[in-house]
């Protein structure tokens, strides 16, 4: 993983990662006022909960698009305060949404850049366009939606990659989910151009107005994973219950792993 230039030494790695010691607005000001040289590449960035932790016990390509990233995360609670009892310097949780909502909310920055969005769903991309529209940055961005295990077919994957690299942008949202938008921009890092990647799942849907934002105090007491539930029953329940599993065996691997 690329050293961040504010970080002046590593701290020890847990599951084989560095997470950044930056905030959600120390983040979101980093992409907004700067842009990646050719030389730097794809800045990558990644943040983290308990389900990605799980994921990357069976899944060798998202270990290496994490081990890649230039900016790591912490976005869920667990894996916060597991870095933290690790030695890892980090202030508190730094979620993908909080990220994107930063961003969004300072459209000046944002007009600094050219921006290309890989989208879950043409209603996505309504909304994003009409915010676009409504901000004057409708000629600064571009998007996409692709078909679900699009980064498993490597003829539209490289079509996508080439087509984002046409559009010269310096700014690309990953709306499609993890380990999707992960493996895509860590396998096309050599085909896409030099910018930020924010991968950032359904973080998009939520700044747009799409998905509900979590009550105050939902936030408070750190259990958005019940609203979350709440909202999408049949669909998250199982998935969160597997990766708690896969969350505690990661953690128990990783401490014997260290000594």
């Amino acid at each position: 993983m690329r050293k961040h230039p504010t970080d002046c030494t590593l701290p020890p790695e847990i599951f084989g990662l560095h997470f950044s010691s930056l905030s959600e607005r120390e983040v979101a000001t980093l992409i907004g006022t700067t842009f990646r040289s050719e030389q730097e590449g794809v800045g990558l960035i990644i943040t983290p909960n308990i389900q990605h932790i799980s994921l990357m016990q069976h899944n060798q390509k998202f270990v290496q698009a994490c081990r890649h990233a230039a900016i790591l995360t912490c976005d869920g609670f667990p894996l916060l305060y597991y870095a933290k009892m690790r030695g890892q310097k980090i202030a508190g949780r730094v979620t993908g949404r909080g990220i994107v909502a930063d961003l969004m909310a300072r459209p000046d920055l944002l007009a600094r850049h050219r921006i290309f969005m890989v989208l879950d769903s043409e209603r996505t991309v309504a909304a994003a366009r009409e915010w676009a529209q409504r901000h004057g940055l409708q000629d600064k961005i571009a998007f996409a939606v692709p078909p679900y295990g699009f980064e498993n077919d490597p003829e539209y994957a490289s079509h996508l990659a080439s087509s984002i690299r046409h559009h010269q942008i310096t700014l690309l949202f990953m709306g499609v989910g993890a380990p999707r938008s992960e493996i895509f921009v860590d396998q096309y890092r050599d085909v896409l151009p030099p910018c930020w990647a924010l991968c950032i799942g359904q973080a998009l849907l939520v700044a747009l107005g799409l998905t509900p934002q979590p009550p105050p105090l939902v936030q408070k007491l750190n259990v958005e994973w019940l609203w979350r539930i709440a909202l999408e029953p049949r669909r998250l329940l199982t998935r969160y219950i597997y990766s708690a599993w896969g969350f505690l065996f990661a953690v128990f691997k990783d401490m014997r792993q260290r000594g």
